[in-house]
């Protein structure tokens, strides 16, 4: 069993996707829009703009990322909960912390800690809190 999270948007559900996938040299999002929608379920969502997201899938490395734009209204901004990606070298975690950053706001810079060779947090321009890391080395037993 892996948990997968599940983001909601308001509205920019693909930029975000397509941004993420972008960062992290990913193939594109697996994107459903309203649009896509049987007529029926477009017909009970009279509210929902046809471009907005149902549902979307981006694999980022072995794991994934679900995420829709709020078509039943109501939804809170984000808050509480972070995405951590630990990418395989800091040259490569402080590239993508550094593009997330843009228009975002930094929680704690990119540095080197005393449990990784580079760990930040941030939320991003679309409300997306994230913790970028460094994978550990592998330990010899």
């Amino acid at each position: 069993m892996i948990p997968i999270p599940y983001l909601t948007f308001h509205g920019n559900c693909a930029e975000a996707l397509a941004e993420y996938a972008r960062i992290f040299g990913t193939e594109p999002a697996n994107v459903m829009s309203v649009a896509d929608a049987p007529e029926e379920v477009r017909a009970s969502l009279p509210e929902a703009s046809p471009q907005a997201v149902m549902h979307a899938a981006l694999k980022v490395g072995d794991g994934w990322i679900y995420a829709s734009d709020d078509i039943m209204g109501g939804s809170p901004e984000m808050a509480g909960c972070s995405i951590i990606v630990a990418l395989p070298d800091a040259a490569q975690a402080r590239a993508a912390f550094d593009e997330l950053a843009t228009g975002g706001q930094i929680h704690m810079d990119f540095s080197e800690t005393f449990w990784s060779a580079g760990f930040g947090t941030l939320t991003d321009r679309f409300g997306t809190r994230w913790m970028i890391d460094v994978e550990a080395p592998e330990q010899e037993g």
